[in-house]
Formats: structure tokens, sequence, C-alpha cells
């Protein structure tokens, strides 16, 4: 039931892409490359976990497509590619566009049971009328 726009959504690609979302970790990783490239070092830095645990959050990051690394002489530094976090946020705009419709209507209801609730005024001695 996908519309042709989501057909290179493949359920695997979103998985992985998911998946490796799930790690604050590896999100945290992704919000660093955010700002330009790092080498695994850079990344490890903020982290207290080993260079080596961090590479394994990084194989899961480039798996899913979401990290590539390029090599600068010794240097080895990781780049964020954003077009599986594109594809997810694609994805996912349709169910948020799903709930924001079913909201619309829920204020609309609640509008309407406003309007039918509205308390009649209560005389009170004294008032001029």
């Amino acid at each position: 039931m996908q519309p042709s726009s989501y057909a290179h959504l493949t359920p695997a690609r979103l998985d992985a892409t998911f998946a490796a979302l799930a790690d604050p970790t590896r999100r945290a990783i992704i919000a660093h490359l955010a700002a330009g490239q790092a080498s695994v070092t850079e990344l490890a830095a903020p982290f207290r976990m080993s260079q080596p645990a961090i590479s394994k959050h990084l194989k899961v990051l480039e798996r899913a497509g979401l990290v590539s690394r390029s090599r600068d002489a010794q240097r080895r530094p990781r780049k964020l590619e954003a077009k599986p976090l594109a594809d997810a946020t694609q994805w996912l705009e349709r169910y948020r566009k799903y709930w924001e419709a079913n909201y619309q209507r829920l204020d609309a209801l609640l509008e309407v049971m406003k309007a039918k609730k509205k308390p009649a005024r209560v005389k009170r001695k004294g008032d001029a009328r």
C-alpha cells in the first residue's frame, strides 16, 4: 500500500537505518558528523568507551549507509551520508500527515462539542435585567 514515490524505500534499507539510529551513541556520532567529517579518535573523544567500540558503532552506521569513510594520507575520516536519513524522514512524513489529519478531526469534534455545551447564564439575586 505504499505510494509509488516510496518504491525505492525497501524494508531492509529502512530497517537498517532505524536499527542504526536506535542506539544513542550512534545518534550522537551522527550529530557530530553533521558538523563535518571526523576521525575515529575525534568521534571517540566525548564517549567513555574505547576506539574499537566506537569502530563497531561506525561499522553499523556504514552498513546502514549513514556514514562513509575516505582516505586522507594516514587519516581515514568518516563523513555523514544524509540520503538514508532523508529516506527515513520521507517514510515518516506519511505517518505525520496521517496523525495531523486525525488531530484536526479531533479538534473539529471538540469545537462542535464546546458549541453544544455552552452553559446557560445563571441569574443571581440582584442582577438587573
